[in-house]
């Protein structure tokens, strides 16, 4: 679906523009797009290379672990239909760590695999689970405490106080995550009220109908 929504987005650009005469112009801003675009790719790749590699040197000296240890409690608490000892919760808690860095592209493939171990629990493999809209809505949210992509971005184009945006980002992602969970915990609560409700049986299962 969304790349239908792209597709008919430049497709109705593009008839706007040869209706106006203004092909020439779209054409110059697609090409000075993929340019920016490249430009900008480069120069992320120093600092996530950075951070890649801080991540590894804290992997390997145990900070990770203690990260993780002390999100325990709070994956726990999130996630309590997860059981403990289970392989998904590793992917969750190195997926969160990475957010927390602000290293989108490191918490990614944690992320995917979180949600495979996660679909493995799932009773209704076409209908997600509540823990894998819990994880979809903390990634959307994404805490993070060093918006590291953001800055390098804004080191790129020369800004002249890169980092003075950590405060202002943790308040906003505080905020989101907080709304988030919020809203977790109330379809989770409303979930389970549908299912002690007469007259519905218990073929619905925990999983959140969308």
């Amino acid at each position: 679906m969304i790349n239908l929504i792209w597709m008919g987005m430049i497709l109705v650009g593009f008839g706007f523009a040869a209706i106006n005469g203004n092909i020439d112009s779209v054409t110059k801003a697609a090409f000075d797009g993929a340019q920016t675009g490249v430009t900008v790719s480069f120069g992320l790749i120093s600092i996530l290379v950075f951070w890649l590699g801080m991540m590894r040197l804290a992997e390997d000296s145990g900070l990770l672990k203690k990260v993780a240890k002390l999100l325990g409690p709070v994956v726990r608490f999130l996630f309590p239909d997860v059981p403990k000892n289970h392989p998904a919760m590793g992917y969750i808690l190195s997926n969160m760590s990475a957010n927390l860095f602000g290293l989108g592209n490191a918490a990614t493939p944690m992320g995917i695999k979180a949600m495979q171990e996660l679909q493995k629990l799932n009773p209704d493999k076409e209908t997600a689970s509540p823990a894998m809209c819990t994880l979809l809505a903390l990634n959307t949210a994404s805490i993070t405490l060093i918006p590291t992509t953001l800055i390098a971005i804004r080191l790129n184009y020369e800004s002249a106080n890169p980092s003075e945006i950590v405060g202002t980002t943790l308040l906003a992602t505080a905020v989101a995550t907080a709304a988030a969970i919020m809203a977790d915990r109330w379809y989770r609560r409303r979930t389970i009220r549908r299912q002690k409700a007469p007259g519905i049986g218990t073929s619905l299962g925990p999983d959140v109908k969308g």
